[in-house]
């Protein structure tokens, strides 16, 4: 969601008399589309704008398939790439082109607060997936639709599109998500702990997570419009109730999961049982909408004709940087198939996997149902909670013997900690692929409060480990980068660790086209360290793997 914060700043900074096209049936020779502007009014009163672009050419009542964004980030000054400076919406990002050469209307709504609608966001409460039922079912009810409506988007723009599948809208016929938020608690914190965002400064004792998203909301709920917009729009984009936002971070700033405003945002359990087609997507090393309860919601689906593509990607969909060129047709025919009803088959597998060494597989399951849970227990000891002072200290490391075979990890690593500390204090876990030159690379992490029994759930991950690698263990505090923490300045005892490995039995073939996404590059140069031979030595650990059978 903190993509587009720097293009809501620039938005604010542009010059407001730049060339603009009015909003009332326009469209430029140039362009595959045709651009006019509709308010929708929700059921509590509130004026939902909508931007609805159609294929250039077309009659006014021809009837066509719809695609649709329900989002906060497209007023009408948020961006700068094209179509903004012909007027409309931004489309970036969106594959809008694609869907209108195909002969879709694409429909981009703004939720309540932002662009040019008004109200009061809500933070994927009640308000906003009513936002998402309304306009849906608006659309399918409009003269030039077939009365069939797709969802797509990324980040908070996929998230609108699971609140769609919690509302079951009439003509809601599928959806495309990618990097979504399921859980806005678990978006803003890992077990109790806050993500630290990358905003700068933020320090330990800095910002909280509310305090930024709350920020980012302003910020963008506040971007005006252009001076070619109606009244209606730049009244409503410039309108901020700040009853909204004090309301706001007062529900988002409590960490506590269990609170009502929480669970009434909890879209695992609203969308469980699904049966409306889900196109999902989810990069392992996404620090931004991270690769964590997720994997629940899928797993949570009822039956259908569901997708997903999970791999080595930050916090982005798949049309590009991903190495792979099979994305764009298979979100073609996903909606072809769906929404414009067409006889065609979805290329692919039900799951495309894209593990870390590069190789592109598929699978019918995720995590795969080989992936075997493999006991470890863990040195003990203890280590100081403080913070972003380096030091030892903070470290209790174990290390496995170099892997006798091959080994892969595929699935959600959790460990349990006996620990003896305040409660103030938090305790993290990372798992790290040791190379022989000992070189170790992050595989992933988790991080819980210290408790007298501590469950940590790292986050999901698919990594082979090849062969003469081992694995290391470290348990610290936090990771300065990841996690905003007020240091409890406390040691903390570690008197038992248990530590659950997903590793699949059967051998894996990349088995699916595909190069190197610029994830993993980047990931290894950013997350990898070298280790000293005697901490190697020192903090041994056996693993016993059993026997891996053959490919599958």
């Amino acid at each position: 969601m903190r993509m587009v914060l720097w293009r809501a700043l620039i938005g604010l900074l542009l010059v407001v008399g730049c060339a603009a096209v009015p909003g009332q049936a326009s469209a430029d020779a140039d362009t595959i589309y045709q651009w006019r502007e509709e308010y929708i009014t929700a059921p509590d009163g509130t004026r939902l704008h909508a931007d609805i672009l159609r294929p250039a050419g077309i009659a006014d009542d021809a009837r066509t398939p719809v695609v649709m964004t329900v989002s906060p980030y497209r007023a009408h000054l948020a961006y700068l790439s094209q179509p903004r400076v012909k007027g409309g919406p931004s489309t970036e990002n969106l594959q809008a082109e694609l869907f209108l050469k195909a002969g879709y209307t694409y429909v981009v709504v703004d939720l309540r607060g932002f662009g040019g609608s008004n109200g009061c966001p809500d933070f994927g409460g009640p308000g906003e997936r009513s936002d998402v039922k309304t306009a849906v079912e608006w659309a399918a009810a409009q003269p030039w639709s077939t009365g069939r409506v797709g969802l797509n988007g990324t980040s908070y723009e996929a998230w609108t599109g699971l609140m769609g599948l919690a509302e079951k809208p009439a003509g809601l016929a599928a959806v495309a998500a990618f990097e979504p938020v399921v859980d806005p608690n678990s978006y803003l914190y890992m077990q109790g702990v806050a993500w630290k965002f990358s905003l700068k400064p933020i320090s330990e004792n800095g910002v909280r997570p509310g305090d930024f998203a709350g920020f980012e909301h302003l910020l963008i709920a506040s971007t005006p419009g252009y001076p070619t917009d109606s009244p209606e729009y730049r009244a409503n984009a410039t309108a901020v109730d700040a009853g909204c936002y004090q309301r706001y971070l007062a529900d988002t700033t409590d960490h506590d999961d269990s609170t009502a405003f929480w669970q009434e945002r909890d879209l695992v359990q609203r969308v469980r049982g699904n049966t409306i087609p889900l196109f999902l997507g989810q990069g392992f090393i996404d620090y931004n909408t991270r690769a964590d309860r997720v994997f629940q919601l899928w797993n949570g689906l009822g039956p259908g004709e569901h997708k997903a593509w999970f791999g080595q990607w930050g916090h982005r969909n798949c049309t590009d940087k991903c190495g792979t060129p099979n994305f764009d047709s298979e979100l073609l025919a996903f909606f072809d198939r769906h929404v414009a009803g067409k006889d065609v088959t979805v290329p692919g597998p039900r799951i495309t996997v894209n593990q870390f060494d590069g190789g592109w597989r598929s699978e019918t399951a995720w995590p795969p149902a080989d992936s075997r849970s493999v006991e470890v227990d863990l040195r003990t000891g203890g280590y100081t909670d403080r913070g972003l002072t380096p030091g030892a200290d903070r470290d209790l490391w174990s290390v496995s013997q170099p892997l006798a075979q091959d080994q892969q990890l595929s699935g959600i690593t959790t460990a349990t900690l006996g620990l003896d500390g305040p409660p103030t204090a938090s305790v993290t876990v990372e798992l790290y692929d040791i190379a022989p030159d000992n070189v170790a690379t992050v595989i992933t992490r988790g991080i819980a409060p210290v408790t007298p029994t501590a469950q940590v759930r790292l986050l999901a991950q698919d990594w082979p480990i090849p062969a003469g690698h081992r694995i290391g263990f470290r348990i610290t505090d936090v990771v300065d980068d990841v996690w905003a923490h007020s240091p409890a300045f406390a040691h903390v005892g570690v008197t038992a660790a248990h530590v659950r490995l997903p590793m699949l039995t059967a051998v894996r073939t990349p088995d699916l086209p595909g190069g190197l996404p610029e994830g993993i590059p980047k990931w290894r140069a950013e997350k990898s360290t070298p280790l000293a031979a005697d901490l190697i030595d020192n903090a041994a650990v056996s693993i016993d793997f059993p026997p891996r059978t053959g490919a599958r």
